[in-house]
């Protein structure tokens, strides 16, 4: 069983928690991967036209030099 340790305010409201550190960043790679999923379906949502990679390289970096 995980345990966890609160850090609390001077009214005893818990403030803030302490992870191990694995845990810690299993959390981060969810939120990651949850960002990704958001992107994607946002993506997906776009009423444009397919590009080839080589198209949309030189798009990109056209707007770089801009």
């Amino acid at each position: 069983m995980k345990t966890h340790q609160y850090i609390s305010n001077q009214t005893g409201s818990k403030i803030a928690v302490i992870l191990p550190i694995k845990e810690y960043q299993k959390l981060l790679n969810k939120v990651e991967e949850l960002e990704d999923i958001k992107l994607y379906d946002k993506a997906k949502k776009r009423k444009s036209e397919p590009k080839l990679a080589k198209d949309a390289f030189e798009i990109l970096d056209r707007k770089r030099q801009k």
